[in-house]
């Protein structure tokens, strides 16, 4: 079977054409860019809510990590899952700890994201938000029942793990939590 630029050799899917391949490459570029009003007259018209680009992101993940709160919503409303791991393994949730939203960490939470879901190396949303010290995002988290007793796949748990990043303000909050 020919291959296409566009997809991999392994898949049994069929090949996207040129056109068809650019239209969705600029679905995702609004996604990332937060243009909610666009997303959400074609999810009105029957666009997926979990559709997913080439590294598996969905679009809940694309505009969970860039930062945009009301295209988060928009997606939630419509189906978004906020479970759907990308090809990595990743939650959107683990995004949203990572770069510190918590507006959206509250919104994912609100729509049934599990606060204890496992990347494929153990690392939970509350191990993020620790190592890079995004203290409002731990206080949702735990708030939301986050363990903060569990251990990663090298054995961290969220203090071992904000510790070793440095953490401070993170590490000083999970002292009292875990007392």
């Amino acid at each position: 079977m020919p291959t296409s630029e566009h997809t991999p050799s392994s898949s049994n899917r069929p090949e996207l054409d040129d056109e068809t391949y650019a239209l969705a490459q600029e679905l995702f570029r609004i996604v990332r860019a937060g243009e909610a009003e666009r997303v959400v007259r074609l999810l009105e018209m029957g666009l997926p809510a979990n559709l997913r680009d080439g590294k598996g992101d969905s679009l809940l993940m694309l505009a969970s990590y860039h930062g945009h709160p009301e295209l988060v919503q928009a997606l939630l409303r419509h189906g978004g899952d906020p479970e759907l791991v990308n090809d990595r393994g990743q939650t959107p949730l683990a995004a949203a700890a990572f770069k510190g939203d918590a507006e959206i960490a509250r919104l994912l939470l609100e729509h049934g994201a599990q606060v204890d879901a496992r990347m494929p190396d153990g690392k939970t949303a509350l191990m993020f938000a620790a190592m890079f010290d995004r203290v409002e995002v731990l206080e949702l988290l735990l708030a939301h029942g986050a363990d903060p007793t569990l251990t990663d796949a090298g054995e961290l748990d969220a203090l071992a793990a904000a510790r070793a990043m440095g953490a401070e303000a993170a590490a000083a909050r999970l002292e009292s939590a875990v007392r």
